[in-house]
């Protein structure tokens, strides 16, 4: 029984840590102002149906993502509320839904850029969430293939907008029209010895790149 008991008590110090930090990273956005031309963190107001890019912060997989797409982003996710709460969607492991001030401290530096869909989609966007909601639990697809058994991070976007809308949210490529000479030796791990370079797959790069969106915030 201590030993139940001191574990108890662990996981409640870890939980209050994890608190702290959400907080402490809430606030230093607020507080931060610089001297640019691009908004700050204190001049970006969350708008649900953005959609935030960050470089993740210690990931193999990530660093590939961005090498092969000469991209600052390996990952991405839709914003969103439950309450008062500001949250991101996304397809990281299981598709979840976390606090947008957990995500953002998980990033390389805690960076992160803003795209938003211009005005003409904005009545997509309750429809666009719902989309993305119902993958919820589905798992990583660490293949990037186009089907709905595993779901990476911006096929997950990709495919929620396009069933919303009906319209391509950036441009399909295959992975052999990127720099993946590099990488070969991760890819063909990942793959079991296979180079699939006709693969279809959506990248965040490409993503990012989508005339539906506009740029609101740069880090």
């Amino acid at each position: 029984m201590p030993r139940l008991l001191a574990l108890i008590d662990t996981h409640n110090h870890l939980r209050m840590w994890r608190a702290f930090i959400t907080i402490f990273v809430f606030a230093l956005s607020s507080c931060h102002k610089t001297p640019s031309a691009a908004p700050s963190k204190a001049d970006y107001q969350p708008r649900a149906g953005d959609i935030i890019f960050q470089s993740l912060n210690g990931s193999d997989l990530g660093a590939v993502i961005e090498s092969a797409t000469k991209s600052p982003f390996s990952h991405c996710g839709i914003v969103t509320k439950q309450g008062d709460a500001w949250m991101v969607l996304e397809a990281i492991g299981p598709v979840q839904e976390i606090p947008l001030a957990y995500w953002i401290l998980r990033g390389k530096n805690m960076k992160y850029d803003v795209f938003r869909l211009d005005d003409r989609y904005q009545a997509t966007i309750p429809n666009f969430i719902e989309n993305a909601r119902a993958y919820l639990g589905c798992p990583y697809d660490i293949q990037y293939e186009f089907d709905d058994a595993k779901i990476y991070c911006s096929e997950l976007i990709f495919k929620a907008f396009k069933q919303a809308t009906t319209e391509a949210l950036g441009k399909v490529v295959e992975l052999g029209t990127l720099d993946w000479k590099d990488n070969e030796d991760f890819i063909r791990r990942i793959t079991g010895g296979d180079l699939p370079l006709n693969r279809l797959m959506i990248t965040p790069a490409d993503l990012a790149k989508a005339k539906q969106l506009h740029h609101v915030y740069k880090e």
